[in-house]
């Protein structure tokens, strides 16, 4: 999962992988799909009282976009967020990610349907096809917030690594005034969550020898303001031992040991080495842009003087 050198003849609208393209073909025809073919909504997406028998539906329906606004948004997330992880992360792993978090947060949100049905006895919940990238995309501003935390957003002076709580903070002030978006609320939530636990303990870093990223400063609680840290922090560890102790087993053929404590820095040396790569990609990727950029200002006069 080395970090490639970015051709120079990359753009702002171009350089975007061949996996993210492909992916994106897949949203846009699902889409279209759906706009002729409304009944494929049935066996492709989410629907809690049919998902016995269509048990693919965990599966296809994080690929499967109702609305043309949510095609759109899913699209344009997947093409520029996926060129900054993918080549950072490596095709193989960026897909792993894709696909885990899509059927763990289509787990997650049939569950959840399955539970408030129970509670209200509203069979509204067993029967709305549920569907849409966007669990996924909270996962990827996970990500951002894990390679590059510290990086800036221009115009608006806010660094990425609050990017995941300002979406969820939105998606619940907006999910009061409309209720289509106590629709997506679930899924981004659960995508939101499943990413921070697939990065945090699951992904594999074969260059370091390790699974997943033990640093403090991806630690659960970093997603809260600071004045609240110390009371996500014991209910955070409570839930660290109860949902996610298997992955804190001894690598006795690497030579680690993660259920003691782990080496002496090792993990703000890892954590180091990842922002290094993440700010190194994203520092030739807008170099590379403004290369383009130039080219095609000399280009454009070139053209006018002739």
């Amino acid at each position: 999962m080395s970090t490639p050198a970015i051709s120079g003849g990359t753009g702002f609208f171009t350089g975007f992988t061949r996996l993210c393209k492909g992916l994106a073909v897949v949203l846009v025809c699902g889409h279209i799909a759906v706009q002729f073919f409304p009944s494929a909504v049935t066996y492709f997406a989410l629907i809690p009282a049919r998902t016995i028998p269509f048990a693919w539906n965990l599966i296809t329906s994080g690929y499967l976009e109702q609305s043309i606004y949510g095609v759109v948004i899913s699209t344009l997330g997947l093409l520029f967020i996926g060129k900054l992880l993918e080549p950072i992360w490596g095709s193989r792993e960026f897909f792993k990610f894709i696909f885990v978090v899509n059927l763990l947060t289509s787990i997650c949100v049939f569950i959840t349907a399955i539970a408030l049905y129970y509670i209200t006895r509203l069979e509204t919940y067993l029967y709305m096809p549920l569907s849409g990238f966007h669990g996924v995309i909270s996962g990827f501003l996970v990500g951002i917030k894990q390679i590059i935390p510290d990086q800036e957003l221009p115009f608006i002076k806010i660094k990425t690594k609050w990017l995941p709580s300002i979406t969820l903070l939105l998606c619940i002030a907006i999910s009061f005034w409309t209720l289509e978006a106590t629709t997506y609320l679930p899924t981004i939530i659960a995508g939101t969550y499943i990413s921070w636990i697939y990065l945090r303990y699951w992904q594999r870093k074969p260059e370091a020898k390790l699974r997943g990223d033990p640093s403090e400063d991806f630690a659960f609680s970093t997603f809260f303001p600071e004045f609240l840290r110390p009371v996500i922090d014991p209910i955070a560890s409570i839930f660290h031992r109860m949902l996610c102790g298997r992955s804190n087993t001894s690598n006795n053929g690497q030579g680690y040991n993660l259920e003691s404590e782990p080496l002496p820095g090792s993990d703000s040396i890892e954590a180091s080495r990842r922002r290094e790569r993440g700010a190194r990609a994203l520092e030739e990727r807008l170099a590379a842009e403004r290369l383009a950029a130039a080219r095609r200002e000399l280009q454009r006069e070139a053209e006018e003087n002739v």
